[in-house]
Parts: structure tokens; sequence; C-alpha cells
């Protein structure tokens, strides 16, 4: 042995990633997410990024991203449910039927009158919850598999809907109830600021406050350089969305029918923006709660142990049969939410409301990067699965796409996510998922879209290959 003593190794130096702690799978849900915004802003000389745009995006995401936060606890615990866009119909009858005939006809209440919303909306969740449940007892207490429970629900509650209104469309609705479709209901400039600077200041405290908490039971941390990075960014984002919505001016003729309302006129050179939408703050809440309720609570751990390993999940104790109940429960409830914001955009009741619902939620739910297998899924990963559908929609409504072809690039985008999810469980799947991202996916998007869209598709596998090599997994 060398008397010369080894020069101590020195330690790997953290990539920036490594030392933000971010998921690679989100990074890469952004990157293409930013991709899309970029390049369907300059196919429409900027327009898919201009406020009013952004705007009526957030408003649009709303009702399949509720339901998306709800899959993924389905998906979680290795079910599937096909009905959500049938049941979103049901709830949304029940609601409508509830306003327009039920209520005046029983109880004498007219459209106006303070009480017709809430009574609504109750029926209308009230409802959703009990048809869940009792799709979740088919599932969990008689073993009937979800696929089939849930795809006879498609049938069943698509039509339960149709008989409730006699095939016609119910309308319109209460005002009060309009105010959670988006642009008849917002908080306001000012309320909007508000509510941003409070949810900005949150955001920055939760950061901290689980790192003190992480400190206090000597868990590892992140440095605090990078901690205060993503509380700065957190910070911006929620406040640069909330300068976009407030940036979207009410038209001039709405504003002056609003003043001449109260008996007003319109002070010259005088406009308003109309702020952040009731829905997109529904939304924000239901996020808040579903995350906490996945990450704090004894039903969240559950779930994903369930979901993990159901053998060892029931043999711990776990009443997994209850369990699949309350997941099929807390799935129709979201439903029965979902309409409340799909009706109210609508400013009706129509029987095609909720058509394909179902793929898209399911879809937002894979592409955010809930595991099919089970046991791995993210809420926030949902809303963005969610976000990046609806701008890859409208943003080929806005440069021509057929409609057809949209749904295809849909079906695709569902494929590619399925992919690249195995890819990152599977080791022996990454060298070929990358060559395909290398050559062949580019060769199609250049046969679709041209040169550009493809080029972008290349840059983007070569660097979703390096940061996957950087973390080790090539």
């Amino acid at each position: 042995m060398s008397d010369t003593a080894r020069p101590a190794e020195q330690p790997r130096r953290r990539s920036l990633i490594d030392s933000l702690e971010i998921d690679t799978r989100l990074l890469g849900m952004i990157a293409a997410f930013a991709v899309i915004c970029i390049a369907f802003s300059v196919m429409t000389d900027g327009r898919f990024l201009s406020a009013r745009n952004i705007f009526n995006l957030s408003i649009q995401t709303v009702s399949v991203a509720i339901m998306a936060t709800g899959m993924v606890f389905v998906i979680v615990t290795r079910h599937i449910d096909l009905s959500v866009g049938a049941l979103l119909a049901t709830c949304s009858a029940v609601m409508a039927m509830t306003q327009k005939a039920w209520l005046p006809d029983y109880l004498g209440l007219e459209l106006g009158h303070w009480a017709i919303a809430p009574v609504a909306i109750i029926a209308g969740l009230l409802a959703g919850t009990l048809i869940g449940a009792a799709q979740g007892w088919l599932v969990g207490y008689l073993t009937i598999p979800a696929f089939i429970v849930t795809l006879g629900g498609l049938l069943i509650w698509r039509n339960v809907a149709w008989y409730l209104t006699g095939g016609q469309t119910i309308g319109p609705l209460d005002e009060n109830f309009q105010l959670f479709g988006g642009i008849n209901g917002t908080l306001g400039v000012t309320g909007s600021w508000v509510f941003g600077i409070v949810a900005a200041a949150v955001a920055v405290w939760i950061v901290f406050s689980a790192r003190r908490a992480k400190l206090r039971h000597e868990f590892p941390v992140k440095p605090l350089w990078a901690e205060g990075v993503l509380a700065a960014g957190f910070a911006a984002l929620i406040l640069g969305f909330i300068a976009i919505v407030n940036a979207y001016q009410v038209p001039l003729g709405r504003l002056r029918r609003e003043f001449e309302a109260r008996g007003e006129v319109l002070p010259e050179g005088y406009t308003e923006g109309y702020g952040l939408p009731y829905s997109v703050l529904l939304l924000f809440v239901v996020a808040v709660v579903m995350t906490m309720v996945a990450r704090k609570t004894r039903l969240g751990r559950y779930i994903f142990a369930t979901g993990g390993n159901p053998d060892s999940a029931e043999l711990s104790g776990i009443n997994t049969r209850f369990l699949t109940v309350k997941v099929f429960a807390i799935m129709g409830f979201l439903c029965a939410l979902s309409a409340v914001v799909a009706s109210a955009r609508l400013t009706n009741h129509a029987n095609d409301i909720g058509t394909l619902d179902e793929l898209r939620v399911i879809a937002a739910a894979v592409i955010g990067g809930t595991a099919l297998s089970g046991g791995l899924g993210t809420i926030y990963g949902a809303i963005l699965g969610a976000l990046i559908m609806q701008s890859l929609q409208s943003g080929m409504a806005m440069v021509g796409v057929d409609a057809p072809f949209q749904n295809i690039v849909v079906g695709a985008v569902l494929v590619e996510a399925v992919l690249l999810d195995i890819a990152y469980r599977v080791p022996t799947v990454r060298p070929k998922a990358l060559l395909f991202h290398l050559i062949g996916l580019p060769i199609l998007i250049f046969v679709a879209f041209g040169w550009l869209f493809a080029l972008i598709a290349a840059i983007v596998a070569v660097a979703l290959g390096f940061a996957a090599r950087q973390k080790g997994m090539l």
C-alpha cells in the first residue's frame, strides 16, 4: 500500500435543478407548455398571449381542471372513471331544473330570488356526491371493475340528463348562478390585487414554514437561496397572472349599459378591467384543498398507500372498500362543482354539455404525471395537464385547424404522456423513447405542422435527454 494518502474526494457540485429539487417530469411539462405558448403566439402574431385570450383560456380550463383533481385520486387507487362527462350533464340538468321548474312550481320562487342559486348548487352537489358514492359502492363492495361501472354510468347519466330536461335547452339561468361562469363574475381590479398579494404572501410563508419544520425535525433542506428562488417564483407567477387578467378591459358597450342600469352616465375616457374570475378563484380553492387532502390527511395517505400496493394496504388495516366509495364520492362532488362552472359559463343547460369531458379529464391527469399503474400523481400536475390540453385546443382553433385534426392531436398527446410516464419508471424503455423523440416524433410533427415545430420538438427532446442524463436516468 502506498504511503501517500489519497486526496479526499471532492463532493459533486449540485446543478441548479438538483438544488431546487424540481421534478424532471414537472420541468418537462412546464417546458412543453412554454413551447406551446411561444409557438402559437408566433403563429397568431401575439394574439395567443394577449390578456383577452389568457383570460378566456383560464375560464375555459376550470371545468376540466376541477374534475382532473378528483381523477388523480381515482387513478392513483388503480381505478378509472369514464362517467364524469355524463355525470356533469346530470348535475347540470338537476341544477337547471331546480332553478327553472322545481323551485318556481313547488315553492313559488322566481329567478332573481336570493335562494335560487344556493339551493340549486346544493341540489347539484348532493346529486353528484350520491351518484359518485353509489358507483364507488358497486366497485368497492360488489367488486365490479370500475371500467364497467363507469362505462355503464356514461350511458345512464347522459340519458338521465336528457329525460330530466325533456331534451330541451334550459335557460337562461339565475344571474347569481351565472357569477361562477367566468366573465359574468369577477373580483374586479382592486379585489384581484388584494387577493394576489395575500396569495403571494401565503405562498412565500408556506415555503419557509416548511423549511423551518424540516430543520426542527433535522430533515435535509434545500439551500436558503434555492428556497428564496422558489418563493420568488411562486409570488411572481401569482402576481403576474393577476396583472394579466386585470389588463383585460371591459368593452365600452358593456360599461355603458352597466352605468345606464344604475341611472348614471359613463365618464369620458373611463376604463375598467375584469380582474380574477370567480371560477378561477374556485379552482384555486379546490387545488389547495385537494393538495392538503393528498399530503396532510390520513385519507390522502390511505389513497396513495392503496394505489401503491392494495394488498399490503388492506393487510395493514385500511378499509379499501370504503376508501373506494370515498374516492368516487369525491369525484362525483367535483363533477357537480364543474357542472356549476360549465353551465354558468354557457348561461344555460344544453344537452351536449360535458360531451367527451371524460377523455379530456383522464388525459389531463395522465399528462400531469398521474401513473395509470397507480400510487403516483399530483394535483398541480393534473391542473397543468388540463391547461396544456386547453392551450392546444385553443391555439389550434385560433390558427384555423379543423376540429377533427384537433382531436387527433389531443389523442397523440395522450399517448405521448403515457410513453413518457413509462420511460420515467422503466429504465429499459428510456433509450428507445429518447430515440423516438429525437427522430420519429420530429418527422411526424414535420409532416403535420412544418419544420419549425419539428425543430422545436427535437430541441426539447435533446433538453429532456440531457436533464435525464444529469439525473442519472440514462
